[in-house]
């Protein structure tokens, strides 16, 4: 079982959200095909480009157990959530520019021959391997190989060069609720199919999805969670979340393009990207 903090500063975050577990280029495993069909109608227009389809998809849960608010007020934010528990925003910013540019095509065409730092997808991200954005989209951009270990798959989130990714960074609206004494930071990603990052916790922050969908699973700071550090968030998913009896079960809800989850300080959060996914979170730091 894991405890404490994952490795990485506040601008390179081990985490939030999210993240895409990629197997490496060096070892092209039989990957499990979990498809992704999240937004409506196909290419640009509805996912972007990145839709990886396929069978035998991950579902959403059966209830999302995190409340949904579209006319959430800032008193109401410090009073009910911010150090409460997590809730999920929506229509509060319009990212419709930000998205735009985050079209597969767009992407590759203003950063295909930049570097990017992958991490490792185990709680504490060890390791860490420089590539071209583009030798990633196109070559590690898979779906999530099942029998995968954390420490074996590589994936971008996180690690940006924020002097090189200002020019995308600066259509982004952030959600507008911050915290006292804090100033926020970016951490940008892009994740397959069935990838995820394993139970960890920092401070408090958002996440918001901008193409495809991502499955939360969260618990407050005084209930650890049952897991291997080294394991997949699918690996958890399949082989102990179906024993858990409802007393242990996380809060759980899937976030959709154009939603924005907020959750507090120290609370324990994996992700699960179901579909090909585009994401970034707002680090309150």
């Amino acid at each position: 079982m894991a405890g404490g903090r994952a490795r990485g500063s506040r601008r390179a975050t081990r985490l939030s959200e999210g993240g895409g577990l990629m197997a490496p280029a060096s070892r092209l495993l039989a990957l499990w095909a979990l498809a992704a069909v999240a937004l409506p109608g196909s290419g640009e227009e509805g996912d972007g480009g990145w839709r990886l389809g396929g069978p035998g998809a991950v579902a959403e849960e059966e209830r999302c157990t995190v409340e949904r608010r579209a006319d959430l007020t800032y008193a109401e934010f410090v009073q009910q959530y911010a150090f409460v528990r997590p809730v999920i925003l929506q229509g509060l910013t319009d990212n419709s520019r930000f998205r735009a540019l985050c079209s597969r095509e767009r992407l590759l065409a203003s950063f295909g021959d930049r570097v990017v730092r992958l991490s490792t997808a185990n709680t504490y991200s060890y390791q860490k391997v420089d590539l071209l954005f583009q030798e990633y989209v196109e070559q590690l951009l898979h779906p999530q190989d099942p029998t995968s270990l954390g420490n074996d798959t590589l994936y971008f989130f996180g690690d940006n060069n924020f002097t090189e990714w200002a020019s995308l960074f600066r259509h982004y609206s952030p959600p507008p609720f911050g915290l006292l004494g804090t100033a926020p930071a970016y951490s940008f990603g892009i994740a397959g199919a069935g990838s995820g990052v394993p139970f960890h916790w920092h401070g408090p922050g958002y996440s918001e999805v901008i193409y495809g969908r991502k499955r939360w699973f969260l618990y407050p700071p005084e209930k650890t969670p049952e897991f291997h550090p080294n394991k997949t968030t699918l690996a958890w998913l399949r082989d102990t979340y179906p024993a858990l009896p409802p007393s242990a079960r996380p809060l759980e809800c899937t976030i959709r393009a154009g939603e924005v989850l907020y959750f507090p300080d120290r609370w324990w959060h994996a992700t699960l990207n179901l579909d090909t996914s585009v994401f970034i979170s707002t680090f309150l730091g």
